[in-house]
């Protein structure tokens, strides 16, 4: 089979044939259709600090697919060949404290598809039964079952607290920040405001229903919170930044009793204004993943309930590659100023 190969602990991906995957009596095999680039798959390919800590090459990367199941193990017994599908990519222990009481999302023993095991960068992936999502809504495309597990982190982050008549401030305007302004716009949060200082980002924010895009390079928070009208601070903080700066000019901006979900992943230490979190009473919640698998009950429920919503999600894909066409789709990802870039295997 084609696959975007990792040889070796350096910089760099090969497109070239690898074995196809065996599939394991509790295993699905998929035929992959469309791939999602992700952040950490920039990591990966260009083999930084982080990607030394995570990754052991050789190993094929990808975990963002959508696919077709194409051989089911002896002991699979709800998943069926034919079935259009997306995974999960946190493998879990199941025998921990957290399993055991059916937190499966903070398993401490997780292993990730394309991080620590061959991935879906390639026309086939074998995973698990119970990491298996199918997609029994017909409305769901190849491009949008690709973007499923990005859009489970923005769902668990957005859904963190309730969001019914309140006034929400999203930091950072790549992909998941463009999908949690939809998601907070569907579950009925009054004010949504959205930082990042790419205009075309800010752009795709403002057609997804934020009421003020604010490009941080020119402009303060509290400048755009007095032009909506809102007399005291935001109520609920989504940071999907990772950028100190965004986390504490958004601590300086909530109101009293604010509720802050973090799922940027900052390259460095922050400082934070301990006063102020402590003071005005400030909830900080850390969001990794997925909830497992409420998250997915959850976007799948949403989408095939709300076409607007739907078209929304959708609308963040913003450029379909062919998969021999790899290192453009990397190229674009990495220059930051678009939405999601998904890569299709079905032409090769």
């Amino acid at each position: 089979m084609k696959a975007l190969y990792k040889p070796g602990p350096h910089a760099g991906f090969e497109f070239t044939d690898r074995p196809e995957p065996d599939c394991g009596p509790a295993d699905v095999k998929i035929c992959v259709h469309t791939t999602g680039i992700c952040g950490t798959d920039l990591h990966i390919e260009c083999y930084d600090a982080a990607a030394e800590a995570m990754i052991q090459a050789p190993m094929i990367p990808g975990h963002e697919f959508y696919g077709e199941v194409v051989e089911v193990g002896d002991l699979v017994e709800h998943v069926r060949v034919g079935q259009r599908v997306s995974g999960e990519g946190h493998l879990v222990c199941g025998m921990c404290r957290n399993c055991r009481a059916g937190r499966r999302q903070m398993c401490i023993n997780t292993v990730s598809v394309g991080v620590q095991r061959d991935g879906a960068f390639a026309e086939y992936v074998v995973i698990p039964e119970a990491n298996v999502w199918v997609h029994r809504d017909e409305h769901i495309t190849a491009e949008l079952g690709a973007i499923f597990d990005p859009l489970g982190n923005a769902v668990h982050t957005a859904l963190s607290f309730p969001l019914v008549g309140e006034d929400v401030l999203v930091t950072g305007a790549g992909p998941i920040g463009l999908m949690s302004v939809a998601i907070a716009r569907h579950a009925g949060a009054r004010f949504i405001a959205i930082t990042d200082v790419s205009a075309q980002r800010l752009a795709l924010a403002a057609r997804m229903g934020a009421d003020a895009t604010i490009d941080v390079s020119a402009q303060r928070v509290h400048e755009a919170q007095g032009s909506l009208g809102m007399l005291e601070g935001f109520d609920v903080g989504l940071e999907m930044s990772g950028r100190a700066s965004a986390l504490q000019e958004m601590v300086a901006n909530m109101n009293h009793g604010g509720k802050i979900a973090l799922l940027g992943l900052p390259a460095e230490e922050i400082s934070i204004d301990w006063q102020s979190v402590v003071t005005h009473m400030l909830t900080i919640k850390g969001i990794y993943g997925r909830e497992m698998f409420e998250t997915w009950y959850a976007m799948s429920a949403m989408l095939q309930t709300n076409e607007a919503l739907r078209a929304n999600v959708e609308s963040v894909i913003t450029d379909v590659i062919d998969a021999p066409d790899w290192k453009r789709g990397f190229d674009t990802a990495r220059a930051g100023a678009t939405g999601k870039i998904v890569l299709d295997w079905r032409n090769l």
